[in-house]
């Protein structure tokens, strides 16, 4: 019973952490373009993409609507995208369970499902994921938010609970 209320609060609190930020950034932009966010039903990527929020020595916050995936991959995909992911996230979510995966990674497992179901939502209701997080420092290509770290703390903590978990013997 723990690994289900572990799995499920960190699900819904990613999700909401992920979406009041992204929610921050959406409206800053539109208030420094002048824009209220209640006249618009969405956000114009013409007018809002490539906004700078705040300006740092390595990392900015820009905001984006990334169509594609990481570095805006598969874009061409258009509108099919939200719904490849939505299915994509469903039969995770099914394997979670039927597996009970959530009893022994409730934590990454809620960080990884939560955070794709902030980025899936985006995709509904914003035509593409709000990334915000830009990074300078090197290159300047990687711009991402906090449920894409979400998933990626997750694939880092199943690599090392895997890599580092007793192993069963094969003997009997």
């Amino acid at each position: 019973m723990r690994g289900i209320i572990v799995f499920l609060s960190l699900l819904v609190s990613t999700f909401l952490i992920d979406q009041a930020i992204k929610t921050w950034a959406v409206d800053t932009a539109y208030q420094l373009h002048q824009v209220t966010s209640t006249s618009v039903s969405s956000p114009s990527e013409d007018v809002l993409n490539g906004t700078l929020l705040k300006k740092g020595k390595c990392i900015n916050l820009e905001l984006y609507f990334n169509k594609g995936v990481a570095f805006s991959m598969f874009a061409f995909l258009g509108t099919w995208m939200k719904w490849i992911q939505g299915g994509l996230v469903l039969i995770l979510i099914f394997i979670i369970f039927k597996e009970k995966y959530y009893l022994h990674y409730a934590i990454p497992a809620g960080l990884l499902v939560g955070g794709a179901l902030g980025n899936v939502y985006d995709r509904f209701i914003h035509q593409g994921v709000v990334d915000y997080i830009a990074w300078h420092c090197g290159f300047k290509y990687a711009v991402f938010n906090y449920a894409d770290i979400a998933i990626d703390v997750a694939f880092v903590l199943i690599l090392v609970m895997v890599y580092f978990s007793p192993k069963k013997s094969k003997i009997k």
